[in-house]
């Protein structure tokens, strides 16, 4: 069974246009069923369509082959005729020279293809994707499920897009929010109802995504030690990256370190938020703050289990997962000051900035850096995204949000 995901919305307008739309996104992540969707969705029939997967050796050589080769090969099987012929190909990044193929492809051909790829590296899509394809193709980045979809794929019938006021439902969508921060939002996790069968197949995605992907990709002589570097990533969520730190307790160069990170942040394990300062040079030059793209996979490698207590960390790991996949009306960034007062996230557009604290429970002793960034002047109202609230909010600039209500505050 095939489920719609939220992104196949961005897509659709797309499908008619003559760009090749390129699909990134992590190994199991859904890139192979959004794809299968999409004709599924819009009812291609077999003459219509063409579905490649470059993971079959067969496939892939018919395609290493080059364009003209495969183009003979589509037109001696029938399938290129006068109507447009959509173009499926699947895991793109193991061809050899994808650039040139999908350039004479589109130069040449863009009346009768349309074609849609995948890949799962944006690290080697990059490296392989020359700049002779620029103007020619259009970019979609797919993550792991969003709350709103792992209702869908766990067949939970709460609309979170109307306003929810009653007791007994927010209370149900606490506990499922919970269950998707432990376990992530991978969709074959998701819908794996046992917990130690989640475990080893989440288990084996980082294991093969870590042999098959970072190291070979990354060329990574030491997997130890980049293993290692994860594991305390891991325990720092939420938290400014130091590199020198990071250098002298894992006993690694500093250069080392930040090729490490590159790679972690463009084969979609990790990602870096940077601060936001109005000298964007003092923007560059400040320290990150290190999350994970997904809280399952952060779960495993801090401790090793799934069925975990959701502490802080993680749960502000969920809302940044929550925040970067939704349609924000600006970029987004923490603010921190030089006195170390911090809001973890600020979404921010020409005219305004908003800023989100995250807390497990609400109390009004921990508004001290919204207070102190609020008194500076840098916003009139912010949000407090929170699972619990312990305290009645009293203060008319402040409002209580919880983590399913993001969608409708913000995208």
């Amino acid at each position: 069974m095939l489920f719609e995901r939220e992104y196949y919305k961005k897509i659709e307008p797309f499908l008619c246009d003559k760009e090749i739309l390129v699909i990134h996104g992590s190994r199991q992540v859904g890139k192979t069923s959004l794809m299968k969707y999409i004709i599924e969705k819009n009812r291609f029939i077999e003459e219509n369509y063409v579905f490649i997967d470059l993971e079959e050796p067969l496939s892939l050589d018919i395609c290493n082959a080059g364009a003209e080769a495969f183009v003979e090969y589509l037109t001696v099987n029938g399938l290129l005729g006068k109507t447009p012929l959509y173009l499926f190909i699947d895991e793109i990044q193991y061809m050899d020279n994808p650039s040139s193929f999908l350039k004479l492809l589109y130069d040449k051909y863009r009346s009768k293809l349309k074609i849609i790829v995948s890949g799962s590296s944006t690290f080697e899509i990059k490296s392989k994707f020359k700049i002779s394809l620029v103007g020619r193709t259009i970019n979609f980045e797919l993550f792991p499920l969003t709350f709103k979809e792992y209702l869908l794929f766990k067949n939970i019938p709460i609309d979170i897009s109307n306003p929810i006021k009653i007791d007994i439902v927010i209370s149900k969508l606490k506990n499922h929010f919970l269950n998707f921060i432990k376990f992530g939002g991978y969709p074959e996790i998701v819908l794996e109802d046992n917990i130690e069968k989640k475990k080893i197949k989440l288990n084996q995605i980082i294991s093969t995504y870590i042999k098959a992907d970072i190291r070979d990709i990354g060329k990574i002589r030491h997997v130890d030690k980049f293993n290692k570097l994860l594991e305390v990533l891991s325990s720092q969520i939420g938290r400014l990256v130091n590199i020198s730190e990071l250098s002298n307790t894992l006993g690694i160069a500093r250069q080392t370190i930040e090729e490490y990170l590159f790679i972690l942040e463009n084969t979609y394990l990790i990602k870096l938020l940077r601060p936001h300062y109005t000298n964007v040079r003092t923007e560059v030059s400040k320290m990150p703050k290190i999350y994970f793209e997904d809280t399952g996979v952060a779960n495993l490698f801090r401790y090793g289990n799934l069925n975990v207590e959701v502490d802080g960390q993680i749960f502000e790991n969920a809302i940044f997962n929550e925040l970067r996949k939704g349609d924000t009306f600006g970029k987004l960034y923490f603010l921190r000051s030089k006195k170390q007062h911090e809001i973890d996230f600020v979404l921010k557009d020409e005219e305004k900035i908003i800023p989100i604290e995250t807390k497990i429970s609400f109390t009004k002793k921990r508004l001290t850096s919204m207070l102190y960034f609020k008194e500076k002047g840098y916003f009139n109202s912010a949000y407090i995204c929170r699972i619990n609230e312990l305290n009645e909010n009293k203060n008319e600039w402040l409002k209580l949000i919880y983590p399913w209500e993001l969608k409708n505050e913000f995208f």
